[in-house]
């Protein structure tokens, strides 16, 4: 007779080796004893008035600190400038300063953590319950018997009671957001309408990307594209936001087609010099550079998200996420020949938005 390999190694439920362990298993089914709650007793600071009164002082403490803490964050914050000559900060004393706001606010804030902690172990009161679990969608009788343990908590947190603790800790709450306020402010100047103009005016000279060399209607070849900066770019500080800023606004495309190609707006009919326009160079969807040009549609197509623009037709857009056309550039010849804007853009250059219409 033979057996299989699961009978050889099966045994009967009354095998002395097992007789231990089958007496130790729960019937199938059967739910786990409930263990009870444990009873750790009162605390040292429930039976001990002095114990309770230090450590009410202890979380106080703790809150006041923090206050101060908050305070010399702000005063830290003021009194280690960075100074940037040429645009260039100075990396020690950005390491000072980045130190001093770190210890000040990093423990401020540990002394917050740490003083509710405090509070809670000592001071608050904290009986064990069982709750069963209950549906999801709870009944009236649930909801206010939420509502009474809501208000029971808060009488047994003792914040009522404990105005020394609530007084400092709503002290150090109320200031914690002013070294936010600070930084936040401290970011620059409020933009104003930086956005909306640029150092283009009347009379500025075209000038050629990087050579900064002004341009003669005649140097350009039919369906030819040059990459202008206006001559008061380089009046401007050779170091700084100043010049950064207007690096961003300023880049303009300057295009030769034929006058008949064109189909400028009634109030556009001059803003060509034989043929010559010029568009601001930055896509009007997200202020990506453009320069991809079709000679034979005259279309300017924006390589970050496809927006296709009409240079021929005022730069409106046909295609593409981008809502505005491409800002247009007045031109004209000054006294000697060159190139130059008859005024500023007549409308923000840049990204669109809310306040800058739409398609």
């Amino acid at each position: 007779m033979t057996t299989s390999k699961s009978e050889e190694m099966s045994y009967p439920v009354d095998h002395p080796e097992h007789a231990g362990e089958l007496e130790h298993r729960a019937p199938a089914g059967d739910p786990i004893p409930d263990p009870g709650l444990h009873d750790p007793g009162p605390r040292y600071t429930d039976v001990n008035p002095q114990a309770q009164k230090r450590a009410d002082r202890q979380v106080a403490g703790m809150f006041g600190l923090a206050s101060i803490l908050i305070i010399a964050s702000i005063v830290a914050y003021v009194a280690f400038e960075i100074e940037t000559p040429e645009g260039v900060p100075n990396v020690g004393e950005v390491q000072v300063s980045n130190f001093a706001l770190g210890m000040t606010l990093g423990l401020a804030l540990l002394l917050i953590g740490l003083g509710a902690v405090q509070w809670a172990r000592t001071l608050m009161t904290s009986p064990e319950f069982a709750e069963n679990r209950k549906p999801l969608v709870s009944s009236d009788e649930v909801r206010q018997a939420t509502l009474e343990s809501f208000n029971t908590g808060a009488e047994e947190t003792q914040f009522g009671r404990r105005k020394l603790i609530r007084n400092s800790l709503l002290g150090a709450m109320a200031l914690l957001p002013l070294p936010a306020i600070v930084l936040l402010r401290d970011l620059g100047p409020l933009p104003g309408d930086t956005k909306e103009n640029t150092v283009w005016a009347e009379g500025v000279r075209l000038l050629t990307d990087v050579t900064y060399q002004p341009i003669r209607p005649a140097q350009l070849e039919l369906g030819q594209l040059v990459n202008v900066m206006p001559a008061t770019y380089r009046d401007l500080p050779d170091h700084g936001p100043a010049k950064i800023n207007e690096r961003a606004k300023s880049p303009v495309m300057l295009i030769r087609m034929l006058p008949e190609e064109l189909s400028p707006f009634d109030d556009r009919e001059n803003w060509h010099v034989d043929g010559i326009i010029a568009y601001s160079k930055i896509c009007t969807h997200a202020g990506c550079p453009i320069s991809l040009y079709e000679r034979t549609t005259h279309h300017m197509l924006c390589p970050c998200h496809q927006s296709t623009f009409d240079l021929a037709d005022n730069g409106k857009v046909v295609f593409g996420p981008a809502t505005r056309p491409l800002p247009q550039l007045p031109l004209a010849v000054d006294n000697e020949g060159y190139l130059v804007a008859q005024s500023d853009f007549t409308e923000p250059v840049g990204p669109s938005y809310w306040e800058r219409g739409t398609r």
